[in-house]
């Protein structure tokens, strides 16, 4: 007998039917003699539903009263997969994510978990029951339901799986696995049977939907077995773990961020420490820099160039116009940017890979503005309507259409 914990996202439940299918795959994992904890999203578009409400009501609603608000949306989908499982015959319970021991900080809207208290849910599979758990969510030190962030009902499965010992965490989704690129969009698309941890980290990370990068993060740090698998189609999915591939490289995916915004400081004085300022500020409004660019001094003046999330570009500029050290020199930002990016392990210690995806951008006729790489990514910022012609030519110069 295993524990067995199964997360299914909001497509997967996102109306009667589905719920339906998605209680038969629960209960069908509990009749082998598995322990089965079920963690659930919203329903289909709920979330982004109650947000556009909410900003009806009241654009600058405050964040507290927003994870109130979104929180409800996993109440419905965990009640309503209980209810469907229990008419199949099967005992469980349905519980919140404070139910279920989360406790978080108090950073509403992107809370971080603190611990699990995992003693209601061992108490529960105690007692032979499934145990539907609502992802996205936990309280904090106030008592307060916090909410984790998109993607946090990832999150919140591997979060069980670690603190539960279980056996294996499936992620349950629209798509049949983890593939090489989107294969709604680039044709020749395939699936990966298996991927390593740092991979499909830097794939999440640069903008691929299937798993949320913190999830990614927390099963490597607590080495759970991951599987990417649909709920529609009852086929193997991509196993992500440690997989041993020796010296060989290959490309493993071929992502497109459109959520970038470049900032450029032009003309900034070439004096020592205003690269830690600029940063320091922005780090104090917790806002994450990725690509960063700065130019030799040039006539006692230099620039800096970097990309962050496209909500917070001009929120940078108007943090930055308030430092000394910047006086004269000229801020702006650029949303009509992306970010495309390969993944695979060995690049450093295999030449001419960054070659080969200049010159297939090149064929293109796409220009490169910024380029940041690591021992297993290389990204590339281009023109956003560029972005989706540049995945696919890339994804053929590395991965051919057999």
């Amino acid at each position: 007998m295993a524990l067995i914990v199964q997360k299914f996202g909001g497509s997967s439940v996102a109306n009667a039917e589905r719920v339906k299918n998605v209680a038969k795959i629960v209960c069908d994992t509990y009749k082998e003699g598995n322990d089965v904890v079920v963690v659930v999203s919203a329903q289909g578009d709920t979330t982004d539903d109650l947000i556009s409400e909410a900003k009806v009501i009241n654009p600058k609603a405050p964040k507290r009263e927003l994870d109130q608000l979104l929180a409800a949306g996993e109440q419905i989908s965990i009640s309503l997969l209980a209810m469907a499982i229990e008419s199949l015959g099967y005992p469980v319970i349905s519980l919140l994510g404070w139910q279920a021991g989360f406790n978080t900080n108090s950073v509403y809207g992107s809370a971080r978990i603190k611990n699990i208290r995992p003693n209601r849910l061992q108490a529960e599979l105690a007692k032979r029951n499934i145990v539907v758990v609502a992802g996205f969510q936990g309280i904090n030190r106030y008592d307060d339901i916090t909410t984790l962030g998109r993607g946090g009902s990832d999150t919140s499965a591997v979060a069980i799986a670690a603190a539960l010992h279980a056996d294996k965490c499936q992620i349950f989704t629209d798509v049949e696995g983890v593939y090489t690129a989107d294969p709604r969009k680039v044709e020749g698309a395939k699936k990966l049977k298996e991927i390593t941890y740092d991979e499909m980290l830097e794939l999440a990370t640069l903008g691929a939907q299937v798993l949320n990068n913190r999830s990614v993060e927390m099963a490597k740090k607590y080495s759970i077995k991951l599987e990417v698998l649909s709920s529609l189609n009852p086929i193997p999915g991509t196993i992500v773990k440690e997989v041993a591939k020796m010296e060989k490289m290959l490309i493993r995916g071929v992502t497109n961020d459109t959520d970038v915004a470049l900032v450029s400081i032009l003309g900034v004085q070439d004096n020592p420490g205003v690269a830690f300022k600029v940063f320091a500020k922005l780090s104090q409004k917790q806002i994450n820099v990725d690509i960063i660019l700065q130019s030799f001094g040039r006539n006692s003046t230099k620039d800096i160039v970097f990309s962050v999330s496209k909500e917070n570009g001009p929120v940078a500029v108007e943090l930055l116009k308030e430092l000394d050290v910047l006086d004269g020199a000229e801020i702006v930002c650029d949303t009509s940017v992306a970010k495309v990016s390969i993944v695979g392990a060995g690049m450093e210690s295999h030449p001419g890979t960054a070659t080969k995806m200049f010159e297939a951008l090149y064929d293109r006729g796409i220009n490169i503005k910024m380029i940041s790489t690591s021992e297993i990514k290389i990204s590339v910022i281009i023109d956003a309507d560029e972005a989706e012609r540049a995945v696919s030519a890339v994804h053929s110069a590395f991965i051919p259409n057999d």
